[in-house]
């Protein structure tokens, strides 16, 4: 797992690809980590996230480059597949498949299937 570990406030309620999906309770938010070393893109990780939050198949869910360029999320992120430390706290947020994402610098993803985005936030 990444270097940040889940909050206690998050519960574990599911496996996705070997990823513990939590959910927090408090903010109706799902939420995992990109292990470190992995060989796995953010876009991948993010494509079965989502579907599992969702209880949908991959395939049924909106193709991701209709919200964002997968090729770029994964430059952005490309840490994860390295053995090099992260650097930086930086995150991006959009709208996929009517959830609002997250995908955080530490290897955090953010799926929150009941807001809409209306622009950055402060997740």
């Amino acid at each position: 797992m990444s270097g940040t570990a889940p909050r206690d406030t998050l519960t574990p309620i599911a496996v996705t690809d070997g990823r513990t999906v939590y959910y927090d309770d408090d903010r109706g938010t799902y939420h995992t980590w990109c292990e470190d070393g992995a060989y796995e893109p953010v876009s991948t990780a993010l494509l079965m996230t989502v579907s599992s939050v969702l209880g949908i198949e991959p395939d049924d869910l909106e193709s991701l480059s209709e919200c964002v360029e997968p090729d770029a999320l994964n430059a952005l992120f490309v840490h994860w597949r390295g053995a090099g430390p992260r650097s930086g706290d930086g995150a991006i947020t959009f709208t996929f498949s009517q959830c609002v994402v997250t995908v955080r610098a530490d290897g955090e993803l953010v799926i929150d299937p009941a807001r809409t985005h209306a622009g950055p936030t402060g997740d």
